[in-house]
């Protein structure tokens, strides 16, 4: 008896084991199903957000880039995302920030669709003036925000505003965002001597930025710290030769690649293939010696679109087909962007003021260093008078150049690079997709609203 009475309670322990491990393994799956169901969600509410608001941005005749941004920061950390219920919106900063693969797949594109751009008969005619322009507006808009901070720094006082930082903000006010600019072109269908002039100047501004910020950071850096300025000056030139060479390299190969498919169907399945493929090898980073080695993504991609646009002779028609199929993606893009505005930079004083003086002095440089660079090379009149306003938004490059601030200088002067970055960028999203529209449509190069609805409508009928 007292056998079959340990027997059971064995069996009884062995089937609690047994049903226990089940549990704990269903709990464990189910958890894992969650997690892809918030990702999936997260993703479906970003979207639905960004056409929701793109609706309500052309009701009041703004553009669609903006209304996503709004979306992004209505679905962020600072509205639904204080609620604190999963699917609604983003909870934290690190929760938008976990959906970073995306915004650097989207930047990809971006920059390969700008680089197709670059078509060899145009560059004989743009080529020059797009180079000067380019350097006029980079440089001209770093010495303002220069000089303006510096009247500022005489003011307040090294502890309030450090000269270093004075210097770096000046270099960081020379990059300037082509998505929000691309957008806005794509949109209303721009075109004319601005718009074939824009998205050249935008694109080769990412290369005379970074080395403008080399040479302004390394002297920044020198003031902080014992470093080597030329270790700091090399780094930003050979990221920007690499990032070049390899982007062409891999253009060669894409043109060649696609002659073997002849359907539509897997002629932009190798398109999207070869974009994705050159923003992962842009990700990569190693060490030769003391010497840093890195990639940017948008000179690499925008190196491997202009490869592609003059070597393949069907590059127009698939590039067709790939702007329809990165269409979502940019939505998403947008939408994420304007949930990773941090709008707590309004809470402190300081940064609003130097930041409102950044913001005016950069605007003021962007304009006159366009329009001097304008009259240098003899350009289109519309070019001298609006195309300055089209080079205010600020984004992706800004950021990533005060993040490099934030991990190189002391913690007080790193933070304040970086808010006031912040808090331009906040402005600049969200105000100059709109102003970049207004500069257009004054040039002549956007049809007005109501011409464009009765034309759309006349489509649709037929």
């Amino acid at each position: 008896m007292q056998v079959m009475i340990s027997a059971v309670r064995a069996t009884e322990t062995l089937l609690r084991s047994f049903f226990a491990e089940i549990y704990r393994r269903m709990a464990f799956a189910v958890q894992i199903h969650m997690e892809h169901w918030n990702i999936l969600l997260d993703i479906a509410v970003a979207l639905l957000a960004g056409l929701a608001m793109s609706r309500a941005a052309k009701l009041v005749g703004f553009p669609a880039v903006t209304g996503y941004l709004v979306a992004g920061i209505l679905i962020g950390p600072y509205v639904l995302g204080r609620l604190g219920f999963t699917g609604l919106g983003f909870l934290s900063h690190d929760h938008v920030m976990s959906y970073s693969i995306i915004s650097e797949t989207a930047l990809g594109f971006i920059a390969f669709t700008i680089g197709n751009e670059f078509r060899l008969s145009d560059l004989k005619k743009i080529g020059k003036q797009a180079v000067v322009l380019s350097i006029f507006e980079a440089v001209v808009a770093t010495v303002a925000v220069d000089a303006a901070l510096l009247i500022v720094w005489l003011i307040v006082g090294e502890e309030v505003l450090p000269l270093s930082a004075v210097i770096t903000l000046g270099a960081i006010a020379s990059a300037t965002a082509p998505a929000a600019t691309l957008m806005v072109v794509r949109q209303y269908k721009a075109k004319g001597p601005v718009t074939q002039m824009l998205l050249p100047v935008v694109a080769l501004d990412d290369a005379v930025g970074l080395v403008i910020f080399a040479l302004s950071f390394g002297a920044a850096k020198s003031m902080t710290s014992e470093v080597d300025p030329l270790l700091i000056i090399v780094e930003p030139l050979i990221e920007i030769v690499l990032s070049l060479t390899v982007g062409a390299a891999l253009g060669f190969v894409f043109a060649y690649a696609e002659r073997f498919f002849h359907s539509r169907s897997k002629r932009l399945a190798v398109s999207v293939t070869f974009v994705i493929l050159t923003i992962a090898v842009s990700m990569l980073k190693f060490k030769i010696g003391n010497v840093n080695i890195g990639f940017s993504n948008l000179l690499t991609c925008m190196m491997l679109g202009t490869v592609f646009c003059n070597v393949c002779d069907f590059s127009a028609e698939l590039m067709e087909r790939v702007d329809r199929w990165t269409a979502p993606l940019f939505v998403l893009f947008f939408v994420l962007s304007g949930a990773e505005l941090q709008l707590d930079v309004f809470l402190n004083v300081t940064i609003l003021l130097i930041g409102l003086v950044y913001i005016a002095s950069r605007c003021i440089g962007k304009h006159f260093g366009t329009y001097a660079g304008a009259v240098i090379m003899k350009c289109d009149p519309k070019i001298k008078k609006y195309m300055g306003i089209t080079m205010f938004p600020q984004a992706g490059v800004a950021l990533g150049m005060s993040l490099t601030a934030l991990t190189v200088f002391p913690e007080k002067e790193g933070l304040l690079i970086r808010n006031i970055v912040l808090f331009g960028v906040l402005i600049y999203e969200l105000v100059g997709p709109m102003l970049t529209k207004q500069a257009l449509l004054k040039a002549g190069e956007i049809e007005p609203e109501k011409r464009v609805s009765a034309r759309d409508n006349k489509e649709t009928n037929k």
